[in-house]
């Protein structure tokens, strides 16, 4: 290969590979110890989920986790990222609960099997599953001092049984959802809100914000004693990955400039500024004034630097409008449709979701010159607009799926080739469609399409373009 293209070329140790989460793939909800997660309860409650579905069965991975690492091989993905059920490795989940060995064996034998395939683990410890007692027991995230030392000690168990062969952790996925969506709209387990008629109990205006700060002291505690107990041994580094779209003006004037980086405050500052920075935004602080919990000086010191990296995740762009009453998008309107009334890309089944690989682009160099550390992309993705009601030869045909990975990945590589960003990794979402949380299935983000009927796995036309894109488009080394 000539010197010229391997410069147009990632580096040889980027990673690529697909991603997943616990509950929405492994089903077997109650079989080998696993205790219950929030989501368990919560997926059964009546218009809990948008087609009345649960997680009970899921994409059945957790009896069919071979047939799944046999697919990711012939992929010949780098990495496979998938997060463990704390539930199912501390059924109870506290501290003082045993823990239990079929669960260790269960992601153990994973591991093994994907090693010996030369995928890379890159395992997040949580991705929403709270174990159910931990709610019952003290108010689960809404209660700091009781839930930082449970999921520290839960982090604990997965280095000592895990980090041998783990070099890449993620410690929470995406709080703001945990936060937000769980919390403050309440469409998330546990599903707390002010609104009565959503939730019987809980409170907007607080608990968003004690939840966020809870989950940030967790992340920190949790690093530090990876930092202190297990990194010289095991090698391995460690960090949180937070969800955030690109904020853009909706047009020039001096308010919705200033909306914009308010939208970027809320949804990224709230978490990535304490934690890279030292401090939340100042922006919060007005806006939140004493709703927002305050670190002592001690915590601090644990909490700015906890990240080896930036984990992101992310899925669209955002025009912002100043105004509006919504806190929890710092009273920032969103919308798709630019002043001349144009779209600003190809529509998604989500509502919330558009293609637009520029604002992608954008929001790499935003991170990279505010945090100044290595991006990985964690999870980025499109749900083709009714997908699931397609025949599947014709779902298999994910067109727009294909051109969003197109004009993302090209602006992926833009962004580390022309502009400098110092980008890591790159997790397409997802791996396999499967339960989209309160979606139920009727939302599909698989590159592997899954017929709920059979459970049979088909790769759609996405999968075959990331495939032979990375292929070419990663540098091959001494191969």
């Amino acid at each position: 290969m000539t010197s010229a293209e391997v410069a147009n070329k990632l580096p040889k140790d980027f990673i690529w590979g697909f991603a997943t989460a616990s509950f929405q793939i492994e089903g077997s909800t109650n079989v080998d110890g696993r205790g219950k997660s929030i989501w368990d309860d919560f997926s059964k409650q009546p218009k809990k989920t948008l087609d009345g579905r649960d997680g009970d069965v899921a994409t059945d991975s957790y009896r069919l986790w071979k047939e799944d690492i046999a697919l990711l091989a012939h992929y010949g993905v780098k990495s496979y990222r998938f997060s463990l059920s704390w539930s199912r490795i501390i059924p109870l989940g506290g501290r003082n609960d045993p823990v239990n060995p079929k669960g260790i064996a269960f992601y153990s034998n994973l591991i093994d099997a994907l090693l010996e395939h030369g995928i890379i683990p890159f395992v997040t410890l949580y991705h929403w599953d709270l174990p159910q007692t931990l709610h019952d027991r003290y108010g689960g995230w809404l209660n700091k001092d009781e839930i930082v030392q449970d999921y520290v000690h839960y982090a604990k168990v997965c280095f000592q049984a895990f980090g041998d062969r783990v070099k890449h952790w993620l410690t929470v996925n995406e709080p703001w959802c945990v936060s937000i969506l769980g919390y403050g709209r309440g469409v998330f387990a546990p599903g707390r809100s002010s609104d009565r008629e959503r939730s019987p109990e809980g409170d907007s205006s607080t608990e968003p914000w004690i939840v966020g700060h809870s989950v940030i002291l967790s992340h920190a505690y949790a690093v530090r004693l990876y930092r202190e107990e297990f990194k010289a041994a095991q090698g391995g580094q460690i960090g949180i990955t937070l969800n955030g779209d690109w904020a853009m003006p909706y047009d020039d004037s001096p308010q919705n400039v200033e909306a914009a980086q308010h939208a970027l405050d809320v949804v990224i500052g709230w978490f990535a500024d304490p934690i890279y920075l030292g401090h939340y935004p100042e922006y919060m602080k007005q806006m939140l004034r004493e709703r927002l919990p305050e670190f002592t000086p001690e915590e601090l010191k644990v909490v700015k630097g906890s990240s080896d990296f930036y984990g992101m995740n992310t899925y669209t762009t955002h025009l912002c409008r100043a105004g509006g009453d919504d806190e929890f998008q710092g009273f920032v309107e969103y919308t798709f449709i630019r002043p001349d009334g144009t779209q600003l890309g190809t529509q998604a089944h989500c509502a919330w979701l558009q293609d637009y690989p520029e604002g992608f682009r954008d929001l790499l160099n935003y991170i990279w010159k505010r945090y100044k550390l290595p991006i990985y992309v964690t999870e980025n993705g499109f749900a083709v607009k009714d997908e699931s009601s397609k025949p599947i030869e014709e779902a298999l045909q994910d067109n727009d799926r294909v051109n969003y990975f197109k004009g993302n990945t090209a602006s992926l590589k833009a962004a580390v080739l022309e502009d400098g960003v110092d980008v890591r990794a790159y997790f397409p979402w997802s791996f396999l469609d499967n339960f989209e949380w309160a979606d139920g299935y009727t939302t599909r983000f698989g590159v592997t399409y899954v017929d709920y009927e059979t459970q049979q796995r088909y790769p759609k036309e996405s999968a075959k373009f990331l495939v032979k894109w990375f292929g070419d488009n990663v540098d091959a080394g001494d191969r």
